[in-house]
């Protein structure tokens, strides 16, 4: 609806005004608006909130409801309409043949030592969930210890190791169902692998510390009822001493006065000190620490206030190494006192790259860098002297990894890029040399594909990087399928990877583009805080404008355009069909936070506040997030391109309400023959765990879709 998110309120309060009516129009048999696509009907009702003076109608507020008779009826009848839309599409089976050949390889994660023992995940190719072994020695046999595949009929649970206990007896492990954010800790005997019959429940955004016979975690209260949605509060700090049940575990931290608050605690290796990081929500925290070598000690703050982002990487010769962006928008790591915290000496001092992460291992620091969006990494000793560069095996790629213990004498890391498999490495301490431990087979040769930066110009001439992806030798003639992803929020910095999905894309032609949108943390806090709260109308500038590069630059045509995000992504996704509905043909809003003016009312919604701002806190909130919300923005009689919506009903992160919501208005809005469809996965949640099963099914739909409806004839030899 709107170009610039602050101006002509009054046009907005019109077009609300006249919404419902319209929309029925659309829902109403033999309408002159009607879309020839027969899309199962949806009830509307008149539902009416009143934010500043303005009346918000809300026709689609029962779709809310997940859990009602009458929203899972609707979501049924939208998922036998999808099936039987994309069941017409010739893409689809060809597609999903070939990605579950390129997705059918051993996957191996990062050895993980406990004792002189190595616990590694490995998939075979096609397994739901990677399985967890353990083997003496780095080259020794694999042994079973935890297979999540058995712990559920259709591999919808997934299983994560936490940490272990000093003595090396026991292991918690947590686990996720069906995709929820809620989990289970479980703790496991280390030498058996089987389950000690420890279960601890609601339990949301945790790990596990632990010390002496337990560990500290976080949890929320039980819920009263089972509303999946429900907003959940009291976000508390625990510590549970193995072989008791979870009704005696000891309430470490509670702040009865601020129920909209995450709380996490995690003691430093040497056990002497706990760590409370306290946050409002997604941006800004707060340090504490609690003695543990002194009887009933009490809190002691360390960084106070929610205005930087800080973290305690290690505890160091009197001192806590601390992580943080005060007074260094791109980072560096501080050693605080524990004797005086406002005795801050500089160790790694900021620099003209952001500072992304330090590792404490082996008695040294490894510190990895953002360039670009691509990575690197530097070693040096524990007071930030001796520095020394890590070879990685090249300059345009994205590595993780580099801990252990503080006497370890090597460290293991993971190194990809958008044409490298990701593979492992064990880096020798001592020596400092690389060594590959685990390289995938990939059907695909990276030689015949080409990956590359380049640089465009946003609206109010911002330069922003993006990474374009594609065959080597192609003609670029201006009319290339083109993937458009981007994400641009909550910090978070999109860096090259290797997708085997991507490649569907690759060989038939296609352009992968991934922009670094302003709100990301590619470069800094400067760059995240330009497309936040009040400035979020930068990182819809930054995406429309990688679009119209990718046009002008010819890659493209608008006809061959796709554009897609996930989550926050999938807000970029929705406001940009809003704004611009004649930039792309094809739209993949996924998982997206589309009802702006009440996203802080769902499960942990209130978090991202400090990001978003509040519809309901201040008339400029309101003004800013009303006029970008991409439910609220659809406009009858409207051409919007061919979209697929993607959510999944165990999604408690962002409720499918706000993909239930938004379809359900895109139907009712779309003018054109171009389909509004709606993917709901059942048992999956945000993303994070889905099987193998799954993820085959809906990359495959996804790109068959975008290639179908951009009119790219199958390709021979897929017949």
């Amino acid at each position: 609806m709107f170009q610039d998110s602050t101006k002509h309120l009054a046009a907005f309060k019109f077009s609300i005004a006249s919404i419902i009516l319209a929309i029925s129009a659309c829902n109403t048999p033999n309408s002159p608006m009607k879309n020839t696509l027969d899309y199962p009907p949806t009830r509307i009702e008149v539902v009416k909130d009143t934010l500043f003076g303005v009346e918000i109608l809300d026709p689609y507020r029962w779709l809310e409801d997940d859990r009602s008779a009458e929203t899972m009826a609707w979501v049924d009848s939208q998922i036998a309409f999808t099936n039987a839309y994309m069941g017409q599409n010739p893409w689809r089976e060809p597609l999903r043949q070939r990605f579950e050949a390129l997705y059918n390889y051993e996957k191996i994660g990062m050895p993980r030592k406990i004792g002189k023992r190595y616990f590694i995940s490995k998939n075979d190719g096609l397994q739901n969930q990677s399985v967890w072994y353990v083997r003496e020695g780095l080259t020794g046999e694999d042994e079973l210890f935890l297979d999540p595949n058995k712990l559920s009929d259709d591999g919808t649970v997934t299983a994560t190791l936490g940490s272990a206990s000093k003595d090396e007896q026991f292991i918690s492990v947590i686990q996720n169902e069906a995709g929820s954010d809620w989990q289970e800790i479980h703790v496991y005997d280390l030498t058996t692998g089987q389950p000690q019959g420890d279960v601890l429940k609601w339990v949301k955004f945790s790990g596990t510390s632990w010390v002496g016979n337990g560990f500290y975690y976080s949890r929320y209260p039980a819920p009263d009822g089972s509303e999946f949605s429900a907003e959940n509060t009291f976000h508390s700090v625990y510590y549970h001493e193995v072989g008791t049940d979870q009704s005696e575990d000891r309430l470490v931290f509670r702040n009865d006065l601020e129920p909209n608050r995450y709380h996490f605690a995690y003691a430093t290796e040497d056990e002497n000190y706990l760590i409370l990081n306290t946050s409002t929500g997604t941006d800004g925290n707060s340090l504490s620490f609690l003695d543990l070598t002194i009887p009933n000690a009490e809190w002691m703050p360390l960084v106070n206030g929610f205005n930087t982002r800080c973290s305690v990487i290690d505890h160091h010769n009197g001192q806590f190494l601390v992580l943080t962006d005060q007074d260094a928008p791109k980072y560096r790591l501080v050693g605080i006192s524990t004797q005086d915290v406002s005795n801050w000496t500089e160790i790694i001092p900021e620099s003209d790259n952001l500072l992304e992460g330090v590792n404490s291992t082996g008695g040294q620091l490894f510190a990895t860098y953002l360039k670009n969006a691509c990575n690197a990494v530097v070693r040096m000793d524990m007071d930030g002297s001796n520095v020394r560069p890590i070879s990685l095996p090249n300059d345009a790629g994205s590595v993780g990894g580099f801990g252990g213990k503080s006497e370890a004498t090597e460290t293991f890391y993971a190194f990809t890029s958008f044409t490298y498999p990701t593979s492992i490495y064990r880096y020798d301490i001592e020596t400092g040399e690389s060594t590959l431990f685990a390289a995938p087979t990939v059907d695909f040769n990276p030689d015949d594909f080409v990956a590359k930066q380049e640089w465009y110009t946003s609206k109010d001439g911002t330069k922003v990087p993006m990474f374009i992806v594609h065959k080597s030798g192609i003609e670029l003639d201006g009319n290339r399928p083109t993937y458009l992803y981007a994400y641009g929020g909550f910090n978070i910095s999109l860096t090259p990877s290797f997708s085997s999905s991507l490649l569907l894309l690759l060989e038939n032609d296609g352009v992968y583009a991934m922009p670094n949108l302003r709100g990301g943390g590619e470069f800094g806090e400067d760059w995240h805080e330009a497309g936040m709260l009040l400035k979020k109308q930068n990182v819809f500038d930054d995406f429309i404008a990688a679009g119209e590069y990718l046009i002008e630059s010819g890659y493209t045509s608008s006809e061959r355009l796709a554009i897609a995000g996930g989550s926050n992504g999938g807000l970029l996704v929705g406001a940009t069909m809003a704004q611009r509905p004649d930039l792309a043909s094809v739209a993949f809003p996924a998982v997206g936070v589309m009802d702006m003016l009440r996203y802080h009312k769902f499960t942990i919604g209130w978090g991202w506040i400090p990001e978003y701002g509040c519809a309901d806190s201040s008339k400029a909130d309101f003004e800013n997030l009303a006029g970008y919300s991409p439910y609220h923005n659809l406009k009858p009689g409207t051409d919007y391109p061919a979209t697929m919506v993607t959510t999944a009903d165990h999604d408690d992160r962002v409720v499918p309400a706000h993909s239930f919501k938004f379809a359900a208005r895109l139907q009712a809005c779309q003018s054109s023959m171009r389909p509004a469809l709606i993917r709901i996965e059942k048992n999956a949640g945000h993303g994070a765990g889905k099987p193998t099963s799954k993820i085959l099914d809906e990359q495959a739909d996804k790109w068959a879709f975008m290639l179908n409806e951009m009119g790219v004839p199958l390709a021979s030899g897929h017949e």
